[in-house]
């Protein structure tokens, strides 16, 4: 779908709003399923304080094929929420709009439309049979009750099979290690105190490359990749995963690693914007389960997340200072790196200067390593149709540019988009920018 047709069906699901409340599909029944969130099962941590996340999802049963509702149902504690199907080969045609209560309040949210941009990856992670398709996530706080209408778009289509809502609680993690530019894998012990910068180790800044102190070093990569990586300057700060308190045991399979990085997508998380800087972490953890537990991936997509403090996260596994294949751009995924910046960018968020500072410096260092201009253009072949570009199609793209360059979206919004010039300016400027 391309952006103008994303924002036609935005309006549809207003309209909707307004006929759906003449005639609610009740469901028969709204028992809540927990889906184990990591290896460990659920509840609190091993006797140190923390509380796994958990994920726990609502079938969205009925039978009218185009429309599933859910009257006000209480349900466990989450703050992340999102629609997910059995099968991620079906496009979701159509609008899906919930609303929460809020658990330390009882207030029940305004409507909020659920985005669908999501793709598989084009690569083999994409094609693994429990891969669902789904929503993005739609972080909401601390939340204790859903409500939910979904409606398919147009007399030919309807909804997907095995609809359901997902929930995640972030859970919590205790103050400790997690210092690190996020070299390593993350996997030593360590985060933050219910998620939040304030309570977390300060991310490194202008650290050795080498792992973080305690962290078990990244895989080494193999092949091309090994021999392609140039020896890394100084890099920006970045709070490893141990330092937002992943949870390693939900990754299954070791990172895979590209040639070079052509190429940085910028994204934006959608959701809210009225998150606090001390609450980061514990979206990211919401996203990362989400992404594994919900479209089964096997990490988070991003390689990075920037929030609007201008603190760096690491994403995906594997090292930041390494080509990490990961899972953001459809179609793009193979040559370049993904980064998102935590909140909604459409619909009247403005990116903050300390975000744009920090992703323009992110960009320029993580693009540097591989001897690409920050300001420049790259040529890069489709790998799959996006609905902006063709597979085998070869697209002239900034190597700064936005989700929507790339795949038909409106990602990362009107106003980080159009903040991406100036982005590309700060970075050529950056002194982590080759040549700098």
């Amino acid at each position: 779908m391309s952006p103008r047709g994303a924002r036609a069906r935005r309006a549809n699901g207003k309209k909707y709003a307004t006929w759906l409340a003449a005639g609610v599909v009740v469901l028969g029944g709204t028992a809540v399923t927990a889906v184990a969130a990591s290896a460990g099962g659920e509840g609190a941590g091993p006797g140190d304080g923390t509380r796994s996340a958990k994920a726990h999802a609502l079938a969205l049963d009925g039978k009218d094929p185009k429309r599933r509702a859910l009257p006000r149902t209480g349900t466990p504690t989450f703050s992340l929420v999102g629609v997910s199907w059995e099968d991620s080969g079906d496009t979701f045609e159509g609008t899906a709009q919930i609303r929460t209560r809020d658990a330390a309040t009882g207030e029940w949210s305004e409507w909020h439309d659920l985005d669908f941009d999501i793709r598989a990856p084009e690569s083999t992670e994409g094609e693994e049979p429990e891969v669902r398709g789904a929503s993005e996530p739609l972080w909401v706080g601390p939340s204790d009750g859903v409500e939910a209408r979904v409606v398919a778009d147009g007399e030919e289509t309807a909804v997907p099979e095995a609809l359901r809502l997902d929930m995640i609680d972030p859970g919590e993690t205790v103050k400790g290690k997690g210092k690190g530019n996020g070299n390593g894998n993350g996997k030593d012990n360590g985060g933050t105190q219910g998620g939040g910068k304030g309570d977390a180790e300060p991310p490194t800044s202008g650290a050795p490359t080498g792992p973080a102190p305690g962290a078990v070093p990244a895989q080494e990569p193999t092949g091309p990749a090994a021999t392609t990586i140039p020896t890394a300057p100084t890099a920006p700060a970045v709070v490893s995963r141990a330092g937002w308190g992943a949870d390693e045991s939900l990754v299954q399979d070791p990172p895979s690693y590209l040639n070079e990085v052509d190429a940085v997508f910028v994204h934006h998380t959608a959701g809210t914007n009225d998150y606090t800087c001390a609450d980061s972490p514990a979206v990211i953890r919401a996203i990362l389960t989400y992404h594994v537990r919900t479209n089964g991936w096997n990490d988070v997509g991003y390689n990075f997340f920037v929030d609007k403090c201008g603190t760096v996260f690491e994403g995906r596994a594997g090292g930041v200072d390494r080509p990490v294949l990961g899972a953001h751009t459809y179609g793009f995924n193979s040559y370049s790196s993904g980064v998102s910046l935590l909140g909604d960018y459409e619909n009247g968020g403005t990116p903050t200067a300390a975000a744009r500072q920090a992703i323009a410096d992110l960009a320029a260092w993580k693009l540097g390593l591989h001897g690409v201009d920050p300001e420049a253009e790259v040529a890069l072949t489709a790998a799959a149709d996006t609905g902006v570009w063709k597979k085998g199609q070869v697209a002239t793209l900034n190597t700064i540019s936005g989700h929507r360059d790339g795949y038909a979206t409106l990602c990362p919004g009107a106003t980080l988009y159009s903040a991406l010039p100036g982005i590309r300016t700060t970075a050529g400027a950056s002194p982590y920018a080759i040549g700098n």
